[in-house]
């Protein structure tokens, strides 16, 4: 089916579970990125794997279930790797940056994770869809802390309660689609990314938490 995946040179040999459900859940993350979920075949994913399509079926289940291991895992991933990244010993806002880093820095060096999670989840939708509303409910919670903490910092809590997890919300589908945009541009750095978005964004908390916010001049009619 396709030409671009490449395959196991061989079928593996015997291995423990554990490592050989990673070997199928790797080769099944790279055909889905490829082709999503509805037009992925368990006869590629089979030949990515080096692995039979019945050993798939007994270790991950037909093809619904292994999608789902697959969105799973890369949610579980991603998340992991942007909460590591963060520095409990800077101040908020550089916690969020050096977050932003490592999630662009996910992005970077798992695309096809990605892939899986922000185009082909969403598209399949049902509960592939939910687990990637899941993942982002959490990304918001993470950022909603560093904005009530700077908050807090600044002894307004109430104000950063109050706004904080609208701009998170914010802030996180801003995240998600630069990373889509990178996909295009990966010739920009993660650090530049990260560093665009504080800019965009964490001004506005900034300011916001102060108590300097933006009205209309006018009042709409």
């Amino acid at each position: 089916m396709a030409q671009d995946v490449q395959r196991s040179p061989e079928r593996a040999k015997r291995l423990p579970r554990a490592v050989r459900e990673k070997q199928i859940l790797d080769a099944a993350v790279k055909v889905f990125s490829q082709y999503g979920y509805h037009l992925a075949s368990m006869d590629e994913i089979s030949d990515v794997a080096g692995v039979s399509k019945p050993m798939i079926y007994s270790y991950l289940g037909a093809k619904e279930e292994l999608f789902g291991h697959c969105v799973r895992r890369e949610a579980n991933r991603i998340l992991t790797a942007v909460r590591e990244g963060i520095r409990v010993d800077v101040p908020p806002d550089m916690q969020l940056w050096h977050g932003l880093r490592s999630f662009y820095g996910f992005v970077a060096d798992y695309r096809e994770s990605w892939l899986v999670l922000h185009r082909h989840a969403l598209t399949a939708g049902g509960p592939f869809a939910e687990e990637v509303v899941a993942l982002r409910s959490r990304a918001i919670r993470l950022v909603r802390d560093l904005v009530v903490s700077a908050g807090t910092e600044r002894g307004l809590a109430s104000q950063a309660e109050f706004s904080g997890e609208g701009m998170a919300a914010a802030l996180v589908g801003a995240a998600e689609s630069l990373a889509d945009w990178w996909l295009d541009h990966s010739d920009v750095p993660a650090g530049v990314l990260a560093s665009w978005l504080m800019n965009l964004t964490w001004l506005g908390f900034n300011d916001l938490v102060e108590g300097d916010v933006w009205r209309p001049t006018e009042q709409p009619e």
